[in-house]
């Protein structure tokens, strides 16, 4: 499987919009691309998932990974799509079972050492 698809939320103001978190792995240079008009704090997420993902016991995909954050138009901002994005390279380069997200949203800020952090504004959905 070269796609995985992770289910996520915004935070806005009292409301939280779905996210959905598509990552696809293809052949090429080694590439980490974050599209879907993310904040800089996202794009530091890159960062932050790399060291998470290596320092966690996986391996980090020497191939050419594409992140989207849909839908386009809705602000991004924080740490919280640290885990969607992990979660989605995990699955998608096949480290982990993509069958097993498909009923859940994960949000949560990843520390360098792979451990999870706490969000702000995180409301539970039913």
């Amino acid at each position: 499987m070269n796609l995985a698809i992770i289910h996520s939320r915004a935070s806005v103001g009292v409301q939280a919009p779905a996210v959905t978190v598509e990552v696809h792995i293809s052949n090429g240079m080694p590439a980490f691309q974050l599209v879907g008009l993310p904040e800089t704090s996202v794009k530091e997420a890159k960062d932050r998932v790399r060291s998470a993902i290596v320092n966690a016991g996986f391996e980090f995909p020497s191939r050419r990974i594409t992140v989207n954050l849909a839908p386009a138009d809705l602000p991004k901002e924080g740490g919280r799509f640290d885990l969607p994005i992990a979660l989605g390279i995990l699955a998608a380069s096949e480290q982990i079972p993509a069958n097993k997200l498909h009923d859940y949203e994960f949000l949560g800020e990843l520390a360098l050492s792979g451990e999870l952090r706490p969000v702000k504004g995180a409301l539970l959905a039913r």
